[in-house]
């Protein structure tokens, strides 16, 4: 898996970045993982998820729904590596 970062993100997606962030603020776009202190970037494949879900012409209700199994993904992989 490669981490994508922001510029790396406009440049695939076509969005600016301030809309990808408003994107990400109404729940349609997956929010970045946290890499450092003071660096976030994406995860290729929810990026590719996405992508598919904008070729393919889902409903906005449709990506939120991707976005929020998206994030239940990573939730269940933080806690995996917790135990």
């Amino acid at each position: 898996m490669a981490l994508l970062r922001l510029p790396e993100v406009i440049r695939l997606s076509g969005y600016s970045r301030s809309m990808l962030y408003a994107l990400i603020s109404q729940g349609l776009s997956p929010k970045p993982v946290k890499i450092s202190e003071r660096a976030v970037a994406w995860p290729s494949e929810e990026g590719e998820q996405m992508a598919s879900a904008v070729i393919s012409q889902s409903t906005l209700e449709v990506r939120g729904g991707l976005v929020a199994h998206i994030h239940a993904q990573r939730r269940m992989t933080e806690l995996g590596r917790v135990v």
